[in-house]
């Protein structure tokens, strides 16, 4: 299962052009509310960091998983939350200022706490050792897809903030448009292999990702946190970058087998947060 171009070119074009948009809802107010409060940022680190990894290991043990199999797995749990998850939230009302912020702090954390979880998962199902690198060019990709397009947006909601206001709602739509074509695209550029892929590991890969949501919505929730940060933290911890995790399995340990949950759970997590999103924005 390679790389195509859905990954490599359109869906970072993609979400450095909703990014942007994400960007106008913004105001600096936004992030100064976050670091108020740390409290939220800390469960919403918990759930991603802790509860996670754990989730997934029992899923895999749950599903009785090929050892192969189950490192794949283990590496979405590992893997930081994508940068879609950045616009289910915004389409969903959640709180984007949030979901940004834990985007690229997971980024940075995951320099130390991915080589852990993968080598644990290696040792834990294969009996085997190996040495995994600092994924530096996730945060390089967090800073460019993410951040960078955000600042634009709020710097035009900073000098110009009736034409913020004006392109909201067009920015949503346009947003809406993006998310359908990457998602027909994804479907018709796997449609060879998807099948087999989703018979072999779609009902792990299904569970463990409504598991993610629940968990970054639920656990929140329970502890007298906000609707919007929650929903936020439910798409941050729920959406995990499959793209990182097929990048690790293809090019750090030389398995097409260990790619095969993270490609599939990609277009999974598309369908299935759409769906969450759309029950909690009603």
């Amino acid at each position: 299962m390679e790389q195509n171009a859905i990954n490599t070119v359109l869906l970072p074009v993609a979400l450095s052009v909703i990014m942007l948009g994400l960007g106008l809802a913004l105001r600096v107010e936004d992030f100064v509310r976050v670091l108020v409060y740390p409290r939220v940022v800390v469960i919403a680190l918990g759930c991603q960091l802790l509860v996670l990894p754990a989730v997934c290991l029992g899923v895999a043990h749950l599903f009785r998983m090929p050892p192969e199999l189950a490192v794949g797995l283990m590496l979405l749990a590992a893997s930081p939350g994508g940068t879609v998850a950045n616009l289910f939230s915004h389409l969903a009302r959640g709180d984007v200022a949030l979901n940004i912020t834990l985007t690229a702090v997971t980024s940075v954390l995951s320099l130390i706490t991915l080589p852990l979880i993968v080598s644990f998962s290696l040792a834990h199902f294969l009996g085997a050792s190996r040495e995994i690198p600092l994924p530096v060019g996730k945060v390089v990709q967090v800073i460019s897809v993410v951040l960078v397009p955000a600042a634009i947006g709020m710097l035009v909601r900073v000098r110009w903030s009736r034409l913020a206001n004006r392109l909201d709602r067009p920015v949503r739509l346009l947003s809406a448009v993006f998310l359908s074509g990457v998602i027909v695209a994804a479907v018709i550029a796997e449609r060879a292999r998807l099948g087999t892929a989703v018979l072999q590991v779609g009902p792990p890969a299904l569970v463990f990702n409504l598991a993610s949501m629940a968990v970054g919505y639920f656990v929140p929730r329970l502890l007298r946190i906000g609707q919007r940060q929650a929903i936020a933290i439910g798409m941050e911890v729920g959406i995990h970058s499959s793209v990182l995790a097929i990048a690790i399995a293809f090019n750090v340990l030389g398995s097409p087998v260990m790619a095969l949950p993270p490609a599939v759970y990609g277009i999974l997590c598309l369908f299935t947060a759409a769906a969450f999103g759309y029950v909690i924005a009603k």
